[in-house]
């Protein structure tokens, strides 16, 4: 009997494990997937947002390097991991 209280007394801590995995953990997860995914098939003709916000469109891919004009004839350059997203992609 004292096996059995013992096991009864670690079912919540179980549960609330369960319950954290599937509400936080899982979904971060897949979220980075997404995100890692996003930065690798990152083209010149996309429309970006970077992380501080600035909008423009990607000119050219070089390795971790993204050249996005933000402005007629105003190119900088970022890393991938500073795009936060692509607003639509060139067809």
């Amino acid at each position: 009997m004292n096996n059995n209280a013992a096991f009864m007394q670690l079912v919540p801590f179980i549960a609330v494990a369960i319950i954290f995995y599937f509400l936080l953990i899982r979904p971060q997860q897949k979220q980075l997937k997404e995100t890692k995914q996003m930065l690798e098939a990152l083209k010149a003709g996309d429309k970006v947002v970077t992380r501080g916000g600035m909008i423009g469109v990607i000119t050219a891919v070089k390795g971790e390097e993204v050249e996005v004009r933000i402005a007629e004839g105003v190119k900088a350059l970022f890393t991938r991991s500073a795009i936060g997203a692509v607003l639509n992609q060139a067809k």
